[in-house]
């Protein structure tokens, strides 16, 4: 099967939308959650660059470290191509389908397990807002589904994955959704969260080029919360989206962090700008999503609570 590209005309529509979209985002508080097998709660709520290194881009190499170079910029690298059966939506709930095509055309079918899961799917308006952390089912054919909850906009769709005796690869594709549109404001930088009685506090040290530690404290009725839960092998997951191109970064927690209140990750910001973070966390059963907005320094700059600081 060959790659399906969107047209020109399809999409000419969408342009406007994709100007004003471009470093647009929301504020604070709870979003779609990670996985709708999962029980979450919820909140309100293109053009392909060049990926410099479109394999392994964006993914933690053990331990928390992050790559510097964002992911996901392009719907083909390595070898790999992001197909969208439909690349245009109605607004509403909608099944979103797609394969990831190999290096000879066809659907992939065989795929590595990565915590915990073939394929990670995030979803997002251009305008960060609507974040989704799903994970599809697959077909014996190649082709995965998975419902998604979309508003009028252009809406960035990136598959991270390792196909089977492949590398690491995160592919992203953009998705119209036809009608009234309103992009919102990203907003000054917010450190901290509330979602569902939690609250979620970032400190660290945001700084581009050189790895950082991030630490994210979760409390709840100002309590620290020191029993959460693993999700998808991990005590949190971290998604970190780059305003303007939505370059990707997702990167895990130091192994060795406990679970709670504290969750450490280590991460290197390509560049100095505006970033969009979410953080996936479970506790009682529940995955939850907290959002930050962060201004990252050339030089570096220390957030107000410290990297180190808990409740």
């Amino acid at each position: 099967m060959a790659a399906i590209t969107s047209t020109p005309a399809r999409l000419a529509v969408f342009g406007g939308i994709l100007v004003l979209v471009l470093g647009a985002g929301v504020g604070l508080g709870a979003l779609v959650g990670p996985d709708e097998t999962e029980p979450t709660a919820h909140d309100a709520g293109g053009h392909d660059g060049e990926q410099e290194a479109g394999h392994d881009a964006g993914h933690d190499e053990g331990g928390g470290h992050a790559a510097a170079t964002p992911a996901g910029l392009e719907s083909t690298a390595g070898g790999y191509a992001l197909h969208l059966v439909d690349d245009r939506l109605e607004p509403g709930e909608q099944r979103l389908a797609f394969h990831v095509l190999g290096p000879d055309g066809a659907p992939v079918t065989a795929y590595d397990v990565q915590h915990e899961k073939e394929l990670h799917l995030i979803v997002v308006r251009r305008d960060l807002t609507g974040f989704q952390h799903v994970h599809p089912t697959r077909a014996a054919d190649g082709t995965w589904s998975v419902d998604v909850d979309l508003t009028p906009g252009v809406w960035r769709v990136l598959a991270d994955t390792v196909p089977a005796d492949g590398a690491p690869v995160v592919l992203g594709t953009d998705l119209a959704v036809p009608g009234d549109f309103e992009p919102e404001p990203l907003g000054e930088q917010a450190l901290s969260s509330s979602v569902d009685g939690y609250d979620v506090t970032l400190g660290g040290l945001l700084q581009s080029g050189t790895e950082t530690e991030l630490a994210l404290t979760v409390t709840r009725d100002g309590r620290p919360v020191t029993d959460l839960e693993p999700y998808l092998g991990a005590h949190g997951h971290l998604v970190a989206l780059r305003s303007g191109d939505l370059g990707y970064l997702h990167v895990h927690p130091d192994e060795d962090g406990g679970s709670g209140p504290a969750i450490r990750f280590h991460s290197s910001f390509p560049s100095a700008g505006t970033y969009r973070l979410f953080l996936d966390f479970q506790h009682g059963g529940v995955v939850r999503t907290a959002s930050f907005t962060v201004e990252v320094g050339g030089t570096g700059a220390t957030s107000e609570h410290g990297a180190g600081h808990e409740h």
